[in-house]
């Protein structure tokens, strides 16, 4: 949804500097912060927009709306959520909104399954990811020994502070 939001404030912002409107610039990174992580400023320049009627202030709209769907309690709940934040992006007429909305209609079973269970990938995600920040930092390793090394290193959760002795 946060690409959705900048493909959509790109175009907007394209079209407004045509017209010599600079009310976008500067705003990428502002817009993909959560609505409890942003300043005052901010907050304001959100309701000017808004009050503009800008595209870019509804797609920020939709997409922080749609981050409550995990702040439901029960499969039923989130289902009945989801169709209401489906119906809203699809008369939002923001192509990339409509094609993020879409793509999590066509999964929606496996995102709903998270109701049921309450388990998400986020640890092997965050593994990965460590892996593949130690691959790039390395530009290879010599052996496939040392990579494992330095992956079990990193990944393994050692304590590597000596133990405090009482005196």
């Amino acid at each position: 949804m946060n690409k959705a939001l900048d493909q959509v404030r790109r175009t907007e912002n394209r079209q407004l500097r045509a017209e010599d409107d600079d009310r976008l610039v500067g705003t990428k990174y502002e817009l993909l912060y959560a609505t409890e992580r942003i300043d005052q400023d901010v907050r304001q320049k959100l309701v000017r927009m808004r009050n503009a009627g800008l595209k870019t202030a509804r797609a920020w709209s939709l997409k922080e709306l749609l981050r409550g769907l995990w702040d439901c309690t029960s499969l039923r709940a989130a289902t009945t959520w989801w169709r209401g934040w489906y119906a809203w992006a699809i008369r939002s007429r923001l192509s990339p909104v409509l094609a993020v909305a879409r793509t999590i209609k066509s999964h929606l079973p496996n995102v709903l399954t998270y109701f049921t269970h309450r388990i998400t990938n986020a640890a092997s995600e965050s593994i990965n990811s460590v892996v593949r920040l130690l691959q790039k930092r390395a530009f290879g390793y010599r052996s496939f020994e040392n990579f494992r090394i330095a992956v079990l290193f990193r990944c393994g959760g050692l304590d590597l502070y000596p133990a405090k002795t009482a005196h």
